[in-house]
């Protein structure tokens, strides 16, 4: 049974100028795939092959932002946030990826910031949130250097559009994701099962990364991030083999996409291999672009992982790990974490570990650390009560709260999501928002957690 969390007078004080927000993507809540000029991405012919959604569905249709934008952003004010990370179609303002640019794809972002600024929230637009144009798709993606070039060109031209009213912005969101479950095992767009070889994918967003921010520094940004998703990963044992395979699980997921951003370099040394040696083109001067110094640094989190060898005695990787079927080739193996609550999606809940991975990047990193800004951190509940997802938010905020006591210097939060959408290869299963989507109807209905988190924001400004 949940408990029902204290009233929101209780949460403990966050600073007066700490950026309260909500997520969302334009792949999964703009829908209009065919309209305004707007090309097509690789999820879009991803989620037309039979088989890759697990539902059937796709999101030509979504939730129907990009015609209800305003009553979305009705929604926002209600709420009381100050800031909506959304993201900026690549498709949608420049089609092929490169070349011509689609004005009105242009003009609708222009109205939706218009309209945010009007409503008092704060735009905070994320350039690329997995919706590569199907056109650079088909030319080799993310494994190829031209397309970390063309997203650069195509930074420039949503900056030049948008910079007199967006003051903040996130270049990529979660380049490991993509690289592994989209290049490495083909469980999200593109579908390419290339294990190690998608390697370079990860390096060839990192590069775009940091040409995006050089950029947007040259229109004037002044206040540029990232949202990588990471999360502590926990040994399955004592053992030496558990303990290496959780080193190298952790290398992967968390260290190869913070390291070349905060230290300029590749991990693996420790390891007795060096990442880089892995990695296409000119590598060290790369990581001087990559390693462009950052005003802040993302982090999305959900849930810890616990990993060990695959081995008779250390077990073998299950059929399929949250939602992941994986090839049993892999060095590692993720167990179950038992003991705690699950989301409807079967993550463990976790709070802890928030505060756990927030201390660990500051012992880790140090001065080289920027502010941290939670991007994204939420849950799937798909019952009509709410009580678990309010209990989830008010112990992330609570574990949130243990770490910036101990030091951490974090400055904003964002939950994950304004709405129900489009969840990728899960299609509409899981129900991640604050507000509720009738599949249906379209009709937005908000949900207890939305008004609970309303009322949060209230007292918090009440200090």
């Amino acid at each position: 049974m949940t408990l029902v969390p204290d009233p929101p007078a209780s949460l403990p004080r966050f600073p007066r100028d700490f950026l309260w927000g909500v997520s969302t993507s334009a792949a999964q809540i703009e829908g209009a795939v065919a309209e305004g000029g707007r090309g097509r991405s690789s999820w879009d012919v991803f989620a037309a092959e039979s088989g890759r959604i697990k539902d059937g569905s796709d999101a030509r249709v979504a939730t129907d932002h990009y015609h209800r934008y305003p009553e979305d952003v009705a929604l926002l004010k209600g709420l009381g946030v100050r800031a909506y990370r959304f993201s900026v179609a690549w498709p949608r303002v420049v089609p092929d990826g490169a070349g011509e640019v689609n004005a009105a794809g242009l003009d609708f972002y222009d109205r939706l910031v218009d309209a945010l600024l009007a409503a008092g929230v704060e735009p905070v637009p994320t350039l690329f949130h997995w919706d590569t144009p199907q056109a650079l798709e088909e030319g080799g993606g993310w494994l190829r250097r031209e397309t970390a070039e063309a997203f650069a060109g195509y930074a420039d031209v949503v900056a030049a559009r948008l910079g007199d009213r967006v003051g903040r912005w996130i270049t990529l969101n979660e380049p490991a994701e993509l690289t592994l479950l989209g290049y490495g095992v083909g469980q999200h767009a593109p579908g390419r099962q290339l294990l190690f070889d998608a390697l370079p994918a990860a390096h060839h967003q990192l590069l775009g990364h940091g040409l995006a921010v050089q950029a947007l520094r040259a229109r004037g940004a002044r206040s540029i991030g990232i949202a990588n998703s990471h999360g502590p990963t926990w040994a399955a044992s004592g053992s030496e083999a558990d303990r290496s395979a959780a080193d190298l699980y952790d290398l992967l997921l968390n260290r190869l996409f913070a390291e070349p951003l905060l230290l300029g370099r590749y991990p693996g040394a420790e390891l007795g291999f060096d990442v880089a040696d892995l990695m296409p083109g000119p590598v060290a001067e790369d990581l001087k672009v990559i390693s462009g110094p950052l005003d802040w640094y993302g982090i999305n989190y959900y849930q810890p992982t616990r990993v060990g060898a695959p081995t008779e005695s250390g077990g073998a990787a299950p059929a399929e790990f949250a939602g992941i079927a994986l090839p049993p080739e892999l060095p590692f193996a993720p167990r179950e974490i038992e003991g705690y609550p699950r989301t409807d999606f079967g993550w463990p809940v976790v709070p802890e570990a928030l505060t756990e991975l927030l201390v660990s990047f500051r012992e880790r990193y140090g001065d080289r650390l920027p502010p941290l800004v939670i991007t994204e951190n939420g849950c799937s509940y798909e019952g009509t009560e709410d009580e678990e997802r309010i209990a989830f938010l008010d112990g992330h905020l609570r574990a949130l709260h243990a770490a910036m006591a101990a030091g951490v210097d974090v400055r904003g939060y964002f939950v994950w999501s304004l709405m129900d959408n489009f969840e990728w290869a899960e299609g509409y299963a899981r129900r991640f928002g604050l507000v509720h989507i009738d599949y249906e109807t379209l009709a937005r209905t908000p949900k207890a957690s939305y008004r609970w988190l309303r009322d949060v924001l209230r007292e918090q400004e009440r200090g």
